[in-house]
């Protein structure tokens, strides 16, 4: 079968089931309806990965695949893009934002890769609705708040805002998940969110970062 064969098999079945004479689950739903079954799905990719289990992990592609399509579908429907165009763009980007291997960049080391990659994202955004002028932008509110703190401290102390801290002696890293664990536990005890906690802390801290760093740049 040729390679684009089943991509076309499958954009064919998304029109289909999207067609008046499709199926009503199908027909109702929008891109906010669907929003977090993506995320669902990328949750079971990672557990099929965690297990080593290749059936698997190719069934939560597929699934996973399919969001992409269904959005595409739903986009094209009103206008706005269709799956052409964002597998384009994507192969645009990673073209662009390869010149080490597309190019004449000279980069080796992963460190350098990823400052040119973020060099040149920066200039693309530069001037645009999505220019991000501070160095904290980009990171995805909806992440789960530890996830976002580990993104947040990295970004805040790339950028100097954020001095590294002494490592506490001792500290390994099983004691620092089971600080975690029992963190997590203390606040079920008490009825509290651990996930709140965390988010309402991390807003705290973002927006103490981003004073920082416009004091920073008046001077």
């Amino acid at each position: 079968m040729p390679k684009s064969a089943a991509i076309d098999d499958l954009l064919k079945v998304m029109a289909k089931l999207r067609s008046p004479k499709g199926c009503p689950w199908d027909r109702e739903q929008d891109h906010m309806s669907l929003r977090w079954h993506a995320v669902e799905e990328v949750y079971e990719l990672m557990d099929s990965i965690e297990a080593g289990d290749d059936h698997e992990m190719a069934e939560e592609l597929g699934d996973l695949l399919l969001q992409v399509v269904f959005h595409c579908q739903m986009a094209q429907e009103r206008g706005a893009f269709n799956f052409e165009k964002v597998t384009r763009n994507i192969v645009d980007k990673l073209i662009r934002r390869h010149p080490h291997v597309f190019g004449d960049s000279k980069v080796k080391t992963v460190d350098a890769v990823w400052a040119q990659w973020e060099q040149i994202k920066k200039a693309e955004k530069k001037g645009t609705r999505h220019e991000r002028p501070s160095a904290l932008d980009g990171i995805p509110k909806y992440l789960p708040a530890l996830l976002r703190a580990e993104k947040l401290v990295k970004k805040a102390r790339k950028a100097g805002l954020l001095v590294k801290p002494r490592p506490k002696q001792g500290l390994s890293k099983a004691a620092v998940g089971r600080m975690l664990f029992e963190l997590a536990e203390y606040a079920q005890q008490q009825h509290w969110s651990a996930e709140g906690l965390l988010r309402a802390e991390l807003k705290k801290n973002e927006r103490n970062f981003r004073k920082q760093e416009s004091k920073s740049k008046r001077k």
